[in-house]
């Protein structure tokens, strides 16, 4: 059996880490008027009738597998994508970023392909990228680190923070494009350890593609979507399927569960690592398995929101809100067997 914490990453020490830096910061919320709570996707300030949104991230160990394949503009989307996904799960709509570069050495060539890559995402997400940081830190990181810092205003009556979710209420997923950014220590792994596998072999579940292009896949933005959707649809949540897989539904309500039983087919390389001994609940807590984004409403007015979304990207009904102090996210997996989250 392989598992995320064995690949180096130990989400549950991390949640403990993330703990004792939080409860120490909590008491800074009282210096400014906070709308959301600790533990959102993104934190909102009011700013009179307006929520200014800040939400930052980074890229993770994608970023070793462009080192792998010499290719670093899909790292800049992703970074892009990480932090305008956030952001938009408070209602807000990105206006602006900024990007940190820490690297080993100076690499102009690799520097372009990155800065190739952000002005795409930026495109994408309709953002500015409006300054930066560069540092280089030889001793202290590896090739490089990329991450980056965004804001989004909302109107106040416009923010989706969760609190009206509600029983009955239905989950529609919205199709992701791969692994995205999340989960790339675990399927390393898999792949070039335990399967001993390349980045230029074909994908074993999919001959059409190599290993290296499955895995460096750029990650969905979903700005355009959820916007043409908040403009139209009344909304009760929306969560970024991320680090943490499902359970990142948990983020959005307490005193709820939620049951998901119509998952589209995850895409062939999360069967591959699911093939290589990863226990199939680990697969759903660590990867997104085929669904990126997720928008909670109620249930009335989910053919009209299908139809908004399904401009955009693939997307579906996958499951239904309860109450349930319990708070589980209970999944049907590829394999057709339940799992509790």
């Amino acid at each position: 059996m392989v598992t995320y914490s064995e690949s180096g990453v130990d989400i549950d020490l991390e949640e403990v880490t993330v703990s004792a830096l939080t409860k120490k910061l909590k008491e800074t919320l009282q210096y400014q008027d906070i709308i959301t709570e600790s533990g959102h996707f993104a934190a909102l300030v009011r700013l009179g009738n307006q929520g200014l949104a800040m939400s930052t991230d980074g890229v993770g160990s994608k970023i070793l597998v462009a080192e792998l394949m010499e290719k670093y503009d899909t790292v800049g989307i992703d970074c892009v994508a990480m932090v305008v996904n956030d952001l938009i799960c408070v209602g807000a709509r990105p206006l602006a970023m900024v990007d940190y570069l820490a690297v080993e050495k100076p690499d102009p060539e690799a520097a372009g392909q990155i800065a190739d890559g952000l002005a795409e995402g930026c495109r994408q997400a309709n953002v500015a990228m409006i300054g930066g940081e560069t540092a280089s830190l030889p001793e202290i990181v590896r090739n490089f680190d990329l991450a980056a810092t965004g804001i989004g205003l909302v109107d106040l009556d416009g923010v989706v923070a969760g609190a009206k979710i509600q029983d009955g209420d239905v989950i529609l997923g919205i199709r992701s494009s791969g692994i995205h950014s999340n989960g790339l220590s675990l399927a390393r792994r898999v792949f070039f350890e335990e399967a001993g596998l390349k980045v230029d072999d074909p994908l074993p579940t999919d001959v059409n593609i190599t290993v290296g292009e499955a895995l460096l896949e750029p990650t969905c933005i979903y700005v355009t979507a959820i916007m043409d959707l908040l403009e139209n649809v009344e909304v009760h949540g929306l969560a970024h399927i991320t680090g943490g897989g499902f359970t990142n539904l948990k983020r959005l309500k307490k005193g709820v569960s939620y049951r998901i039983d119509d998952l589209p087919s995850p895409q062939p390389l999360f069967k591959f690592i699911a093939s290589q001994g990863v226990e199939v609940e680990e697969m759903y807590r660590v990867f997104n398995m085929g669904i990126g984004f997720t928008v909670i409403l109620p249930s009335e007015n989910a053919s009209q929101a299908l139809e908004i979304i399904g401009k955009h990207h693939p997307v579906q009904i996958i499951g239904t809100v309860a109450e349930d102090p319990e708070e589980k996210v209970e999944v049907k997996t590829f394999q057709g067997g339940w799992i509790k989250l």
